[in-house]
């Protein structure tokens, strides 16, 4: 085993407690001579469809415990790590809860909707096509998200079922890659797959073959955001050509 200087960087990680893919991809992604360490976050019922009032609660709870958790490794950047959470309240929200993580643990922050935004105006993408595990609520909020920062939805397409909090991230790469191929649209720029808990970053290679097209995740989209902002090395483990603009 080659020893790494682990002092590259510290990730944070908040991450929804049903989540059973997130960490796992950040793992992959992470850059060698990092560490990557999670907090889970609670403030929702599992037995619940996560609708949009669920996951609205999600991002409006109570994180303090979890702020002082996390900052307990000193981190360099810390990541919050559900889309909807935020998507559900709007831009505002989104940037006014990265800055509260900001302040408390004195770290850059960027969360999952946000790094989505920043990977397609890194792109100079416009026009998507849209997918996602969500019930409909949450992707008409997502494209309105979308929407108030430029970027026009010219196709949603969903699961066509509603899954549980362990549904998503039961999807396998195979499924993902077929909602990424039912998103396309004849004009969009790119695919955006949203969701920290699906296997989208399995998929996206597989996906931009098949299309010609960029594909962007939440997890890829997040690992993106602070690679580029720290400043450090590309390597074989990050999907995409997102990470060709590094």
């Amino acid at each position: 085993m080659k020893a790494e200087t682990r002092r590259a960087a510290k990730i944070g990680v908040l991450v929804p407690f049903t989540n059973t893919n997130l960490e796992a991809d950040m793992m992959v992604m992470r850059a060698p001579d990092t560490t990557v360490h999670f907090q889970r976050l609670g403030g929702y019922d599992v037995d619940e469809i996560p609708g949009s009032d669920q996951m609205a609660g999600l991002g409006a709870s109570d994180i303090d415990y979890d702020l002082r958790m996390i900052s307990g490794v000193r981190p360099d950047v810390v990541l919050y790590g559900c889309t909807s959470a935020t998507l559900t309240h709007g831009p505002s929200f989104d940037s006014d809860l990265a800055e509260k993580i900001r302040t408390r643990c004195g770290a850059l922050c960027f969360t999952a909707a946000s790094s989505l935004i920043s990977a397609m105006q890194a792109l100079e993408v416009t026009r998507i096509g849209f997918s996602s595990p969500y019930l409909g609520e949450i992707n008409e909020q997502a494209m309105g998200f979308f929407r108030l920062n430029g970027i026009e939805t010219l196709k949603c397409h969903d699961v066509g079922r509603e899954l549980g909090n362990y549904g998503q991230g039961e999807l396998s790469p195979d499924e993902v890659f077929e909602l990424g191929l039912g998103a396309d649209h004849p004009d969009a720029q790119a695919i955006v797959l949203s969701c920290t808990d699906m296997r989208s970053v399995e998929a996206v290679e597989r996906l931009e073959a098949a299309l010609n097209k960029p594909v962007i995740t939440s997890n890829q989209a997040m690992m993106f955001s602070l690679v580029k902002a720290l400043k450090l090395p590309r390597h074989e483990n990050l999907p995409g050509r997102l990470f060709d603009l590094l």
